[in-house]
């Protein structure tokens, strides 16, 4: 899975979005990219919703669930 999210990473930030003029653009494009990735991106396996959607429906289901003693 490490290898997947990298071979991504590589192929959508730093080949598609370069040449970088200092460290810091570079930096900002990672914050940039792992917060789409981690928040925004539409996910295949979570039936196309953003993963943060995803969680938050998740754990409003919980809380709403009964708690069995």
């Amino acid at each position: 899975m490490a290898e997947a999210l990298n071979g991504t990473f590589k192929a959508e930030l730093t080949e598609m979005q370069g040449p970088w003029k200092d460290c810091g653009q570079v930096e900002r494009a990672i914050f940039q990219w792992v917060t789409w990735y981690n928040e925004e991106r539409l996910h295949s396996a979570l039936g196309y919703v953003p993963p943060a959607e995803y969680e938050r429906d998740w754990w409003r289901q919980r809380e709403a669930s009964p708690h069995s003693a």
